[in-house]
């Protein structure tokens, strides 16, 4: 069982996504902490991944690289097993978030499902 002061404290950090971002439309990946009940740590954790990733992406670009499988594969592997993967991503695209690796990301989860 979840103790108490874990559970307040969750409870304050959704508390303040909600007061940052009254209108919640339009803010997916907020909307999917709360639905996922994510701790601040994991969703720390996601947006350092984000930025790690999104520097290689964007140097893996700038060469010419067009395979980010590896990319993806190492977010994947980072991500906690609250969210699937195709949710993260979807969620972090819509709301505008690594917006261009998302589109990616999602391009290829696209083709490894059809």
């Amino acid at each position: 069982m979840e103790s108490l002061e874990s559970r307040l404290n969750r409870l304050e950090f959704y508390f303040q996504i909600v007061w940052e971002n009254t209108n919640l439309d339009g803010k997916p990946f907020y909307m999917l902490i709360i639905k996922k009940e994510l701790t601040k740590q994991e969703v720390d954790d996601i947006f350092n991944t984000c930025e790690e990733l999104s520097k290689k992406y964007e140097e893996q670009k700038a060469e010419g690289l067009i395979d980010y499988v590896p990319l993806l594969t190492q977010f994947v592997g980072m991500l906690t097993p609250k969210i699937a993967p195709h949710e993260a991503v979807d969620a972090l695209f819509k709301q505008g978030l690594y917006k261009e690796m998302m589109r990616e990301f999602s391009e290829i989860i696209k083709r490894i499902r059809d």
